[in-house]
């Protein structure tokens, strides 16, 4: 296969569907493999909808997942030029034509003809004039088939009969999405499109334009399994988590998403799903895609993301979650925060989460400057617990005499009064659990010692001396 060069062309609609990054990462993948060209292209034929923020939703998502282009980002919006000639070219070879009728005058002629809804090519011989309001309507074959070679779905054959005469420009001037795509990929040189499913059946009537241009060959064609939930319905921005945007503020590694989305619809070879993206650029190709829809799990997903965050080292995962725990929506003074505090306790935290949202809720009694108590947990380890408020008094007293320095001396002390006090009253006395929830104000968490280390000698002691006057 010589070079091939693919475009991925999405419609700028606020936020990048999950969906459609599926899309540009095959796209991107197939360009990668056969070392070929991406180009980024903005389907725009509203130019209103040619704004900075729609522009940044498509391409910020792209670049969060690492996927880079060749060429672009182009708008359809600045080629009216181009398409206004290319359905002038359309008119005046007699494929194209001019029509007035409003839809209202269409329904009335489909009621009173008894002929099914829609437009029956009544204009094709009224010589209809060009003017304000009238649209231009490509005229489509009355017979045969329009014959789409896909490389994921095989030969798919159109019959031309049920075609009707569809609007190639509107009647405010502008291109419809079928002629901007024929006259796009023909200018650029696009020799694979790359597209969802959803997309299959607009296919016939922009092979037909191309053709009557007279552009050559068409590109080859390859249109994805829709992704579908658990219901096998397919992902809708109503009932779904489908924006991309979403997934990256809840904690989500780039690469892990990245990783995902590549089994949807595609599966290596040898079945291993977790591994590097040059792996996946190197084994991928479209051949091996699917036809049947892809089932978006979230679970999977979970699982993948997991596996990414395990597998990075300390500074990297420190790194990956500061955005997390700072900023304006950090429940903490901006000067309680240490990186290097994330960075010791990143194996224990990296163990226990599936996202990088969920690192503060290990760590946040840290963090804050206060105790906030379950009652639950204080009411279990420290009301009722056994001996509790002898635990907190010794372990203070001990604590109070060592210098913080070594997180194995810190549960020495702390185990060391529970085994005191339990051979000293006969019966077993728990020393761990009262004071956990002192600290920390719960009654599950990290292991605690390297924490209550970093937390420090005068809070910890003023933690535990509140909880004893609280009890």
């Amino acid at each position: 296969m010589s070079s091939p060069r693919v475009r991925f062309a999405p419609a700028p609609t606020g936020f990048l569907h999950v969906g459609s990054a599926r899309t540009a990462l095959y796209n991107w993948l197939f360009a990668r493999h056969h070392g070929g060209e991406m180009v980024l292209r903005v389907e725009d034929t509203d130019a209103a909808l040619k704004t900075q923020e729609y522009v940044d939703a498509i391409v910020e998502p792209l670049r969060w997942l690492g996927l880079d282009w060749d060429a672009g980002p182009y708008f359809q919006s600045e080629r009216r030029d181009r398409h206004s000639e290319a359905i002038e070219q359309l008119v005046a070879g007699g494929a194209a034509y001019f029509c007035d009728l409003t839809r209202a005058e269409i329904e009335q002629r489909c009621e009173a003809g008894g002929l099914p809804a829609g437009y029956h090519g009544w204009s094709r011989d009224r010589e209809v004039a060009d003017g304000p309001g009238v649209v231009v309507r490509f005229r489509c074959p009355d017979d045969g088939t329009t014959v789409v070679d896909d490389i994921v779905r095989g030969r798919v054959s159109f019959p031309n009969e049920p075609l009707e005469d569809f609007v190639i420009r509107r009647g405010d001037g502008s291109p419809t999405f079928h002629l901007a795509n024929a006259v796009d990929d023909h200018d650029m040189g696009i020799t694979h499109v790359i597209r969802g499913e959803d997309l299959l059946n607009t296919t016939p009537r922009v092979q037909l334009i191309w053709q009557a241009l007279g552009f050559g060959e068409v590109p080859a064609y390859a249109h994805l399994p829709l992704l579908v939930n658990a219901k096998r319905q397919k992902l809708s921005k109503r009932r779904d988590d489908v924006a991309l945007d979403d997934y990256r503020r809840r904690g989500y590694l780039p690469e892990a998403m990245v990783n995902y989305l590549a089994l949807l619809g595609w599966g290596p070879p040898d079945e291993v799903e977790i591994r590097p993206l040059d792996e996946i650029v190197e084994l991928f190709d479209l051949d091996a895609v699917k036809p049947a829809p892809a089932f978006f799990d979230p679970a999977r997903l979970d699982h993948i993301n997991s596996a990414y965050i395990k597998a990075l080292p300390p500074e990297q995962f420190a790194q990956r979650a500061e955005p997390f725990l700072t900023g304006s929506g950090a429940a903490w003074p901006a000067d309680r925060y240490d990186p290097d505090m994330v960075r010791v306790l990143a194996g224990d935290i990296q163990q226990r989460i599936v996202n990088l949202d969920e690192v503060a809720g290990w760590i946040d009694w840290i963090l804050r400057p206060d105790v906030a108590y379950d009652e639950k947990a204080w009411t279990k380890a420290v009301v009722k617990g056994r001996a509790a408020a002898q635990v907190l008094e010794a372990v203070e007293a001990r604590l109070a005499a060592d210098d913080f320095s070594s997180a194995e001396r810190l549960e020495a002390i702390v185990m060391g009064v529970g085994d005191e006090l339990t051979e000293s009253l006969g019966v077993r006395v728990r020393s761990q659990p009262p004071v956990r929830v002192a600290l920390t104000g719960t009654g599950a968490g990290l292991p605690l010692w390297e924490p209550m280390r970093l937390l420090g000698k005068e809070e910890t002691l003023a933690r535990l001396r509140k909880a004893m006057s609280r009890l």
